[in-house]
């Protein structure tokens, strides 16, 4: 929404953020995903602190590592070994190749329209690409049992992993939630035909649930990635797998320059301590629910049809009939304008730091912006 929306942050707290020009916002976007707790979260803010004192990037990892691994491997039912890096990219694309060299096969299965990062496999861009970078991805729409069994059958023996999200959230369109036959089907075929389930739970992981995404909907994934809500905006991504697929992992490469840095691993140990201790992922349920009947009633006060999807930690809420959706960015531009920040393509994502009067303040802004009418 050019000229709508601030092109540069100065500073945050809370769920809040400030714009170069003095301008607050009530962010619902949270850096696109990462700022569970809010910015600046205190707790998380002294462990990276206090770990960054003592140096950084060192030549070998320190036992932050360790410790974070084992947090991992406790608190995730399936997962009995974990790695790190720094994106959420840098561990889908390694997964995809663990799962190639455990099954040395070369097919990869994929919704479509999900994103998984931005390596040629499967970035949403178009520059740069070969033909050859996606031979051997084959995309399935999400909830289509029957698509994913045909492409089993008609890539018999060929196929390594299925890599899904734990529910569809496109841009451009309305999430979908799994439906239980889909789930089945996918833990399924997967054991029948050997072939790695990969979870993709950089989005959602410990939103939905303290123990990954995969225990909210029924998956049983052989592999799992975590990374926005990891951390609470410090860089770092996380893999976890099964011990059978242990030795096959340590033949793919992994390594980067700053992956042992120990400041984000001591903000990810105390995240995931507040997000159980706390019982964000309820927490966060509470407050989506909140925030979109709020936003409905809107809608309904002020003549203006709207849509919403999603799990309320995760909300996204559009205009009904606006399949080009100019309605639904003149919506967030007016949103915008009135201080809360909202993305009209991208599903959206509550905090932990608002609490019910962020929520309504939120809501009476939003309806001010509603006063004029959306044209």
């Amino acid at each position: 929404m050019p000229g709508a929306v601030p092109y540069f942050a100065a500073s945050g707290s809370g769920c809040r953020y400030r714009d170069v020009d003095g301008n607050e916002f009530i962010d619902f976007m949270g850096g696109y995903g990462p700022l569970v707790l809010g910015y600046h979260h205190p707790e998380v803010e002294a462990a990276a602190d206090a770990a960054r004192r003592l140096g950084s990037a060192f030549n070998h990892p320190t036992s932050l590592l360790v410790e974070l691994a084992e947090k991992l491997t406790q608190r995730i039912d399936f997962a009995d070994w974990a790695v790190f890096a720094k994106n959420g990219a840098d561990l889908t694309t390694w997964s995809i190749m663990v799962a190639r060299e455990v099954t040395q096969r070369p097919k990869i299965l994929k919704i479509r329209g999900a994103y998984h990062g931005t390596h040629a496999w499967c970035t949403p861009g178009h520059g740069g690409l070969l033909p050859e970078d996606r031979a051997h991805i084959h995309d399935f729409s999400f909830n289509d049992v029957a698509a994913l069994e045909a492409l089993f059958t008609q890539h018999r023996g060929q196929i390594a992993g299925l890599i899904l999200t734990p529910f569809h959230h496109p841009a451009f369109a309305d999430s979908q939630l799994p439906t239980p036959e889909f789930v089945a089907t996918c833990n399924r075929l997967c054991r029948q035909h050997g072939a790695l389930q990969i979870l993709d739970d950089v989005r959602c992981g410990f939103r939905l649930s303290t123990n990954g995404s995969h225990t909210t909907y029924g998956y049983q994934p052989d592999l799992a990635v975590y990374c926005k809500a990891f951390a609470n905006g410090h860089p770092i991504s996380a893999c976890v797998g099964r011990a059978p697929h242990k030795p096959a992992a340590s033949r793919v490469f992994l390594t980067g320059s700053y992956w042992n840095d120990p400041a984000p691993m001591a903000a990810a140990l105390a995240t995931l301590d507040i997000v159980a201790r706390d019982q964000i992922p309820q927490r966060l349920a509470l407050t989506g629910q909140r925030f979109v009947d709020g936003f409905l009633a809107l809608g309904k006060k002020h003549g203006l049809a709207l849509v919403a999807s999603g799990p309320p930690a995760m909300p996204y809420v559009r205009v009904a009939d606006d399949p080009s959706f100019l309605r639904t960015q003149r919506l967030c531009a007016a949103s915008v304008a009135q201080g809360v920040f909202l993305h009209p393509h991208h599903n959206w994502f509550i905090s932990a730091a608002m609490t019910d009067a962020d929520i309504d303040d939120a809501l009476c802004r939003i309806s001010r912006g509603l006063e004029s009418g959306i044209p």
